[in-house]
């Protein structure tokens, strides 16, 4: 008995090794394919990644995932050839397609045809042989072009070779290499939409592929790196003619909108008188919703919602979704234990337990028990016992914090009105987490506090700070209670606090009776019922960063939220919601996508980003 349970263990252990590599072998294949096919959306557009156990002829059989071809056909004659193709053909967002395929033995006779077809051609031939076909041969070196005439190309290939085959789908052609070396063009005027395609005829021929799932033998990130220095040539050397200036001041106005647009009121100042140019908004309201950005990237939301409550309240009053997508960040800000409301209520919370641009994700949270991960769970969804005849969170002494009457200035470290969790659950929550090890040293925690508020650096790149190297004073509310404890620092739902905790879950029935009460007025919204789902759904793990709904804890999740609010209240004051500058960026995008779609291989090397870069 012993020896069998031993043997299952093995057994187990090989399988499970087994496993481990071949999601290591995926990783690696994915990170391979994005370096050199960055332009591709496979969502839309897949790569070929195997050959086709649907797409082959009867003579043909797959092993090793299939990337392993053999032959098991008679031989006998060229009505014995067999071929396969690949899973999907080569988008022309690739810009340049390779791939490469090893001659493990040659068989018989050494009748192999690497390349390229469409879908439809004649599997029991070898490619080249047929219209839209084109295959390289290794018996007698020939280039088969749409033809059963082949045309001397390169040298004949066999056991051990390594034949690859480059598609340029910016100038429609082909060439081969042969154990990493080129053997010049074979095709030219090459059809879109192409499959990899690989054909045997005698017996004993074995091939392995190579779609990107090991480096290949071939350096193609320098022929790739070739043609795109000669498209980014191409787009600098585009005439301009006599509108130059036109266009110079047209490309100024965007930039300048831009500026004004993202609350960079120095630089816009700057900028505008630079040009001659006119700021079309208020300094005193660039100001505004400058401060307001800051408190959302900042995690802040309590003081964020405030903020826009008391200096836009006919925008909060007519944008009931707006007001709901704000607290339901704040929610997930007080789980993050980085929203002032849950802050201020602990006596050593970190100053930053997400991760910030530019910050190393050093934490790994010590685990609370399934017991109380369930019980915080289960206390968050029910409903609150009293009735609300009004949107929660909308009143004014409402024990959020977020509708009281104080100004910005006065503290937040308030008090808040006690929800009916218990004092010992919340000691047994917290006790669970205080008896892990302490795992922490001060290196785990390498912040740069210099130039910072809330863990969220000035320098930041995100496109929406300032760059300024003081926060207005409202931002320094509570910041004597945040020192950071390095003995003690551990991310922990809440920061750790108890009454934070009991906060949150006060919070959490507040914004559950709001969305019903939403649902009743303005109908069903699955937007809003799938962000109060996910944000609630952080509560079912003992660790919610490392969770599968943990991204929302990341701080770029601010970062459309600040967006979405910037935008409303540009569109309040009767400005464009998103800047002249953005909407160029996004028809620049979309016409890339058009070219992908037409079959323009060069659109792989004009991405915007890149090139801005």
């Amino acid at each position: 008995m012993s020896g069998q349970a031993s043997g299952c263990g093995s057994l187990m252990s090989v399988v499970v090794h087994g496993d481990s590599a071949l999601n290591e072998q995926e990783k690696e294949l994915n990170q391979r394919l994005r370096r050199l096919y960055p332009a591709i959306n496979e969502q839309e557009t897949p790569l070929p990644r195997s050959w086709s156990p649907k797409d082959k002829f009867s003579y043909i059989g797959l092993s090793q995932n299939n990337l392993r071809v053999h032959y098991k056909g008679h031989g006998k004659t060229p009505k014995d050839a067999a071929s396969v193709r690949a899973t999907h053909p080569i988008p022309a967002a690739c810009g340049i397609y390779y791939f490469e395929v090893k001659i493990v033995s040659k068989g018989r006779d050494g009748y192999m045809g690497i390349g390229l077809s469409a879908q439809g051609v004649n599997m029991n031939r070898l490619p080249g042989w047929d219209k839209q076909s084109y295959g390289y041969h290794g018996d007698d070196g020939h280039s088969f072009c749409s033809s059963g005439t082949g045309q001397p190309y390169g040298p004949t290939f066999t056991t051990g070779d390594v034949i690859g085959c480059c598609v340029n789908l910016i100038n429609n052609t082909c060439f081969y290499t042969k154990n990493g070396h080129s053997l010049g063009i074979a095709f030219t005027d090459l059809p879109p939409n192409l499959y990899p395609t690989v054909g045997l005829q005698t017996p004993g021929e074995v091939v392995d592929a190579n779609f990107g799932q090991h480096p290949f033998v071939f350096d193609i990130e320098d022929y790739r790196r070739e043609w795109q220095s000669k498209i980014q040539t191409q787009i600098d050397g585009f005439p301009t003619g006599d509108r130059e200036g036109e266009w110079q001041m047209m490309i100024q106005k965007m930039v300048s909108s831009y500026l004004v647009h993202h609350g960079y009121c120095a630089t816009a100042e700057a900028f505008a008188k630079s040009t001659d140019q006119a700021v079309h908004e208020e300094l005193a309201s660039i100001k505004n919703r400058q401060k307001i950005q800051k408190l959302v990237l900042a995690g802040r939301m309590g003081e964020a919602i405030e903020t826009t409550q008391q200096l836009y309240p006919s925008l909060v009053d007519r944008n009931p979704n707006l007001v709901f997508m704000l607290k339901v960040r704040q929610f997930i800000e007080m789980v993050n234990g980085t929203d002032s409301e849950v802050r201020c209520l602990g006596g050593h919370s970190p100053k930053s337990q997400d991760s910030y641009p530019g910050s190393p994700r050093t934490f790994s949270s010590p685990s609370m028990s399934p017991s109380h991960s369930t019980n915080i769970h289960s206390l968050a969804l029910v409903k609150s016992s009293s009735s609300h005849g009004h949107l929660a969170g909308f009143d004014s002494n409402c024990s959020n914090g977020v509708m009281s009457n104080k100004t910005p200035h006065q503290s937040h470290c308030h008090k808040h009105q006690p929800s009916s969790l218990t004092t010992p659950d919340l000691n047994s929550i917290n006790n669970t987490r205080s008896q892990q090890p302490n795992i922490y040293t001060s290196n785990d925690v390498d912040m740069e506090t210099d130039r910072c508020s809330n863990g969220v650096s000035e320098l930041s790149s995100n496109g929406f700070l300032n760059g300024s190297s003081k926060h207005d004073h409202e931002m320094e509310d509570c910041e004597a209670e945040m020192e950071i404890d390095s003995t003690q620092l551990r991310r922990q739902l809440c920061g750790g606090s108890q009454a934070a905790i009991e906060l949150m879950i006060h919070f959490g029935r507040e914004l559950q009776a709001m969305s019903e009460q939403l649902r009743r007025e303005c109908g069903k919204n699955s937007t809003n019922k799938k962000m109060l789902k996910d944000a609630f759904s952080l509560l079912a793990y003992s660790d919610p960063w490392n969770s599968p709904v943990g991204y929302q804890l990341d701080s770029i999740q601010r970062e459309p939220v600040c967006s979405a609010l910037n935008s409303a209240i540009l569109e309040f004051h009767n400005l464009p919601k998103q800047p002249p500058l953005a909407q160029a960026m996004g028809q620049a995008t979309q016409c890339l996508g058009l070219m992908a779609r037409s079959g323009s291989g060069s659109c792989a090397f004009a991405a915007v980003e890149d090139y801005l870069h």
